[in-house]
């Protein structure tokens, strides 16, 4: 089969389209024919050498995907060949068949196309585990999402909202503002204009929002926090900006603010096949009534994996962006 290739720590055109042995599936895995797989940023990160894939993982990037499973193992009961099918994996969707274990496996939601199901397993599990889960956004809450276009952006912004939140968002231009806009978010801040701790304040008569979903990190810690309501949760998923920043605790106290951070891709398997239940539990509906949807109008032959990377660094795409196997 052929599989998108590191073939050393770089820049895009270190991914190369290359020949590789099939993946064998172990008795709790099926083997899934990949339709598509989406980008993400932790993608850039392996390819950069930056993130390696946990221990026993396929070294290709690619941590979702969409396909038809082609073979089951041994203790597998739910999937049978020729399902339809996406799967949030922690390595290996930059091919034409990867492995993965059932319980990281869901039905391509009703509606959804095969390939666009490819977009769903990361965002679905990492906004439902961090807003719902872990920093328990309620109905009538206020979420202040932090690269509002980005692929995590636009699916938080649906969910929320279809859970019965107030939706902020930032972004870097109007075109991006306006997508958000369309999609539901309440209050659209240009970052590069505007102070986002100002508009929030203004907006909430200086209050603030309860959870804040952040990709920037360091740069954005302490004013993340300024602009937290009372009991108040700040997640972070992502640290563009760096990882080391200055804190004044003082608002901590006063305001009884917590801040929690995760990766989804280092969870073993058991925690990430909870999520995966969770997720088609609690998201999966919304997608099928048509109140969440993907967003993908980026796409490239798997050979352009190097082009697709290019876009994403770029900062110019809005949603997700496909590999087509």
């Amino acid at each position: 089969m052929k599989a998108v290739v590191i073939t050393s720590p770089g820049d895009p055109e270190v991914l190369q389209l290359q020949e590789v042995e099939e993946p064998e599936i172990k008795d709790d895995e099926v083997l899934i024919k990949t339709e598509a797989a989406a980008l993400n940023r932790g993608d850039i990160y392996q390819r950069q050498g930056f993130y390696p894939p946990p221990e026993g993982a396929s070294t290709f990037p690619g941590l979702e995907c969409s396909g038809i499973i082609e073979a089951v193992g041994e203790n597998v009961s739910r999937w049978k060949v020729g399902d339809k099918v996406c799967a949030l994996l922690s390595g290996g969707g930059y091919a034409e068949k990867v492995a993965v274990p059932a319980g990281q496996v869901l039905p391509v939601p009703s509606g959804v196309s095969l390939s666009d199901a490819a977009s769903l397993p990361e965002v679905a599990c990492t906004v439902w585990s961090t807003v719902f889960t872990r920093s328990r956004l309620c109905p009538g809450e206020t979420l202040l999402i932090h690269g509002g276009s980005s692929g995590i952006g636009t699916f938080a912004i649906q969910i929320a909202k279809f859970k019965g939140a107030k939706v902020f968002v930032t972004a870097g231009d109007e075109r991006k503002l306006a997508f958000c806009n369309d999609l539901g978010a309440d209050l659209c801040i240009n970052y590069k204009t505007e102070d986002f701790v100002v508009r929030v304040k203004e907006e909430t008569e200086g209050k603030g929002v309860d959870v804040i979903l952040d990709c920037v990190g360091a740069a954005y810690l302490q004013r993340n926090l300024d602009c937290l309501n009372v009991d108040g949760r700040l997640f972070i998923i992502g640290s563009i900006s760096g990882f080391v920043a200055e804190l004044n605790i003082a608002a901590m106290f006063a305001k009884r603010l917590s801040i929690q951070a995760a990766a989804l891709r280092t969870r073993s398997v058991g925690e990430k096949a909870s999520i995966v239940k969770e997720v088609e539990k609690n998201v999966w509906p919304a997608i099928m009534s048509g109140k969440v949807k993907p967003v993908v109008p980026q796409r490239f032959p798997l050979g352009e994996a190097a082009e697709a990377h290019r876009l994403m660094e770029s900062g110019n795409h809005i949603g997700k962006i496909l590999l087509f196997a």
